[in-house]
């Protein structure tokens, strides 16, 4: 049977269910350190990996992309744009463990950053699971929200960073037959693009501003400032796969490869309409199989959201700036078709430890004005006083 014949069947039932035998064999992982993972997309911050990175996210910064540009800096190479870590661990990007069949949506991550990652570094982690909570949505009635927390390292022992992240495990068959999160956007249908509403919306791609090497400094920030909004989208198939090409996905493998992950964990592949076992992440490029999980449509991916939300912070904040903590929650899923609005305002300026800080909020909202993500993030900025 086809994915997209199973939609016309009500109260189906076709993916595995949230059990408590489930949920105490996962609460008995809590604090234990996880030795078993998969291996990251990238172990070393190489010069094609972090601009592949970034340029998945759209994100043309030369500090990170040029690497003539990154030698004359500061730095005097080419830097890795803070959520490139994210391609450094499985884990931080929402590869989870129990609950074996059961949907798994990535939902945000608090970021803290400590030293930047320069090309050639090597990143090692630690990872463990640090909480299970139950909550009540409308996505898919009751769910849990599944942290981890996860410390990076460099070929130094220096601790470059630490986040916590964490995925909510949903049932299947309920967000798709009872959920209600979706309903309107179900009801509105597509909206199909005219060359003159695309003409508008693009015209921010088209003064979007990197600060680069002009430095923007701490004394000149005001409370109250806004960011420049930042456009991400409209949203298709192509610039989902674009991401994953730079992020490496969970659990893309192919031939031999994909047989090994799928013969290790059974419950993870999910079969296609030709009953061959699929990931479950073809949920970002299969519509109809996106429609069965529940979600609107074929979606973006978490991660891909929180790094737009740190590009319009690293835009901002110059070469001389350094992102020190991100937090991110997402809020809804961002279908093809989708075009999503950054906004940001400086909301605190503070010294802290003899640094100059100041403290971002920000908020994505989509072109139906739906809330899509919100965040903030401390950034550390260079002063005019010696």
């Amino acid at each position: 049977m086809s994915d997209a014949a199973t939609l016309g069947a009500p109260k189906a039932t076709y993916f595995p269910k949230i059990t408590e035998q489930g949920l105490d064999d996962l609460r008995a992982r809590i604090d234990v350190p996880i030795t078993d993972t998969v291996e990251p997309w990238n172990y070393e911050a190489t010069r094609d990996g972090i601009r592949h990175y970034a340029h998945g996210i759209g994100d043309d910064n030369p500090l990170w992309c040029d690497p003539a540009y990154a030698e004359k800096s500061a730095f005097g190479t080419v830097v890795a744009l803070p959520s490139y870590l994210f391609t450094t661990s499985r884990i931080i990007s929402g590869y989870c463990g129990g609950l074996a069949g059961v949907h798994a949506m990535w939902a945000g991550a608090d970021w803290n950053w400590h030293k930047p990652v320069l090309r050639g570094d090597t990143i090692r982690t630690e990872a463990r699971l640090k909480d299970l909570i139950e909550h009540q949505t409308r996505f898919a009635g009751r769910s849990f929200q599944q942290i981890y927390h996860v410390d990076f390292y460099n070929q130094h022992g220096d601790l470059v960073a630490d986040a916590d992240s964490w995925v909510f495990r949903t049932d299947r068959d309920q967000a798709r037959e009872n959920g209600t999160k979706y309903t309107e956007a179900r009801e509105r249908g597509e909206h199909k693009f005219s060359r003159e509403e695309l003409a508008e919306i693009y015209k921010l791609y088209e003064i979007e501003e990197v600060r680069g090497a002009t430095p923007r400094y701490w004394e000149d920030v005001r409370e109250g400032e806004a960011l420049p909004r930042m456009l991400k989208g409209p949203m298709t198939v192509t610039g989902f796969i674009g991401y994953a090409q730079g992020w490496g996905g969970l659990y893309i493998r192919t031939n031999k490869l994909a047989w090994k992950l799928h013969d290790k964990h059974p419950g993870l592949g999910i079969p296609n309409r030709f009953g061959i076992p699929d990931c479950p992440e073809r949920v970002h490029w299969e519509q109809d199989f996106a429609l069965m999980v529940g979600a609107p449509g074929a979606y973006d991916y978490g991660p891909e959201r929180c790094s737009w939300l740190t590009h319009q912070v690293t835009n901002w904040m110059g070469d001389a700036g350094f992102l020190r903590q991100a937090k991110c929650q997402i809020r809804r899923h961002n279908p093809e078709g989708d075009v999503l609005f950054i906004d940001g305002s400086v909301i605190r300026k503070f010294e802290q430890d003899g640094r100059k800080l100041v403290e971002i909020q920000q908020r994505a909202q989509t072109h139906n004005d739906e809330l899509s993500a919100i965040g903030t993030a401390i950034v550390e900025l260079p002063s005019r006083q010696p």
